[in-house]
């Protein structure tokens, strides 16, 4: 598969022009790749107006992925969850509804930062085992909640932090039934593509969704996709620019959007079987560490999710354990550590974690569970919340205050409240919890909203 971009911009760097024109490193610098480093010139395309190199990179990533439209995201998800949520909002008006999205309650922040600019209203999924990582989304309760005909769209992660995946065929098919999008928060899942069969949202009827390329893919930071269905309403594909440029800078990395361009000439060059591979070496590590007594959670095949406490371990000390042997995991906290494979690590990782876990004697059980969560009482939008003077105060004496700011979360991106929800002691206990000490709370509310 060809790579236009990066054939572009490689063959500009070899002419060594006289650059005239931004970036201010002139294409020589410290790092050595300043070279490749450019801005949208002539020939290099428009990224959100694209009509050259860049939309014959994104037709083939398309093609990769089995979409009806692939966008080139160099910001990461978060952009790309934004300009979902306008697209559906957009889709709502179009049919003459009030737009308003149902999502499940472990949504990334983006999701609220976004709600909170277009003043979108959200409605939540809780979890019914009232937990702060994973929030299953039953297909039959989901119909009950769609059979009103109020939401224009319904948001899920998958997989979520934990590797948890949805039953995305089930739930595409209880939102077309109603008349709803699907959209899905497929940050994690960029890989699911290429296993046999695919379990990519593209191929079990997800409208739009995104992944972060970084994530799970060769791809540097902040390279991700915005996909759109070929099944998905016209209107979205057409405004997919559109909606992607209301968030994003002006200024997109061109080595970010070389990276991806590279990515589909390799997904196209075997990369399947190397997933598949590296997806077997993970299944016969979860077996091995479950024979051994370890405890492990999530069926997402190139992540691997341990609750360490039935070995007598928290998820920051056995983290601690394992950096003092060089083993870095992608995220601790009090009751899980998650590491993350990829095909790019070598055959020997799976043995050389083992060891390190081995190396973690067996203690007595921890019996303390994280505190449960109850649905919070909201008193104000998030719009409102977010936009509304504010204070940071000690958890502590935050009780009956309005949450503020969007980004009190824990674990990372799932929030415990969001802004606009009253702190009850549920949720001093869960900030406690989670080491959580202070928090930005709403400047007495009634003085000026009135």
């Amino acid at each position: 598969m060809n790579t236009p971009i990066c054939d572009f911009v490689r063959d500009y760097a070899a002419r060594a022009p006289l650059r005239l024109h931004m970036p201010g490193h002139k294409g020589v610098g410290p790092l050595g790749v300043e070279a490749l480093d450019v801005t949208e010139i002539p020939g290099a395309d428009v990224l959100y107006r694209p009509s050259g190199v860049i939309a014959e990179s994104e037709a083939n990533a398309a093609a990769q992925f089995g979409s009806g439209r692939t966008v080139y995201s160099t910001e990461g998800s978060s952009l790309c969850i934004r300009a979902m949520l306008y697209l559906a909002r957009l889709w709502a008006r179009e049919r003459g509804m009030a737009p308003r999205i149902l999502a499940a309650r472990n949504a990334h922040k983006a999701l609220l930062s976004a709600a909170a600019l277009l003043d979108l209203p959200v409605d939540w999924l809780f979890p019914a085992e009232g937990g702060v990582l994973s929030c299953a989304v039953d297909p039959g309760a989901l119909d009950g909640r769609l059979a009103d005909g109020q939401y224009a769209a319904v948001y899920v992660t998958s997989p979520d932090y934990l590797g948890n995946c949805a039953d995305l065929a089930a739930l595409a098919a209880v939102c077309r039934a109603r008349g709803a999008l699907l959209l899905v928060d497929n940050a994690h899942g960029a890989y699911l593509r290429f296993l046999t069969p695919s379990r990519h949202p593209m191929d079990l009827g997800a409208d739009l969704c995104c992944d972060s390329a970084h994530k799970t893919l060769d791809v540097l930071t902040g390279g991700a996709y915005l996909h759109l269905a070929a099944s998905a309403p016209p209107t979205l594909r057409d405004a997919a620019d559109r909606a992607m440029s209301l968030f994003a800078s002006t200024s997109p990395s061109y080595l970010i959007l070389q990276s991806l361009d590279r990515m589909n000439a390799a997904l196209a060059d075997g990369y399947a079987e190397t997933v598949l591979s590296t997806a077997s070496r993970v299944a016969a590590l979860r077996w091995t560490l479950t024979a051994e007594g370890w405890t492990c959670v999530g069926d997402e095949p190139l992540k691997l999710t341990l609750c360490p406490k039935s070995r007598g371990y928290t998820g920051a000390e056995l983290a601690a354990l394992l950096e003092r042997r060089n083993i870095f995991c992608e995220f601790a906290d009090p009751d899980h550590v998650v590491f993350m494979f990829a095909p790019s690590l070598p055959a020997r990782c799976c043995g050389t974690l083992l060891d390190g876990l081995r190396a973690a004697a067996p203690r007595e059980p921890i019996p303390e569970e994280p505190p449960a969560l109850s649905a919070p009482r909201r008193v104000l939008t998030p719009r409102e919340a977010m936009l509304a003077p504010a204070e940071t105060m000690p958890v502590d004496r935050a009780a009956g205050r309005v949450l503020a700011s969007p980004g009190v979360s824990c674990p990372p991106a799932v929030p415990i409240l969001l802004c606009g929800e009253v702190i009850d002691e549920a949720a001093i206990r869960a900030f406690r919890y989670y080491g959580i000490e202070r928090v930005d709370v709403v400047k007495e509310v009634c003085a000026w909203k009135s």
